[in-house]
């Protein structure tokens, strides 16, 4: 069973997903999947092809908004109109923690109160204390 964790009502971020957990993330009504993995961080993951396809199979939407280090202006405005649109979200890259950061810092411009954010962070398992919301 992957690791998906709930940060919010239609959000979950992972660590590193595999292609046979789209699968499962449908299942659980997911409708979009957000790479925030660059390829070719570590041996013998999925590129961000192999996991756009795997999510188009399973009838979902794939966004690749790759993160290096501090989530920048491209990856948290992509992921905010993925979540403008209040669908289902499973957003992934190798620990899940830069995933839930751009999601912090998507939601913040959104309006989320910034102690909101931290406390759903920490809820699942991530530390966004230090993150400037």
């Amino acid at each position: 069973m992957a690791d998906f964790r709930r940060l919010s009502d239609t959000v979950q971020v992972a660590p590193q997903i595999a292609l046979s957990d789209i699968a499962e993330a449908a299942a659980l009504g997911v409708t979009t999947v957000v790479s925030n993995r660059p390829d070719g961080e570590d041996p013998g993951q999925p590129t961000a092809a192999e996991v756009a396809e795997a999510a188009r199979a399973a009838g979902l939407a794939f966004v690749n908004a790759p993160v290096s280090g501090f989530p920048d202006e491209a990856a948290i405005h992509a992921v905010g109109e993925v979540l403008a649109k209040g669908e289902s979200v499973l957003m992934f890259c190798r620990s899940g923690t830069r995933s839930a950061m751009t999601w912090a810092l998507a939601m913040r411009r959104a309006g989320a109160d910034a102690e909101a954010l931290r406390e759903a962070g920490a809820r699942a398992g991530y530390d966004l204390s230090r993150l400037p919301l």
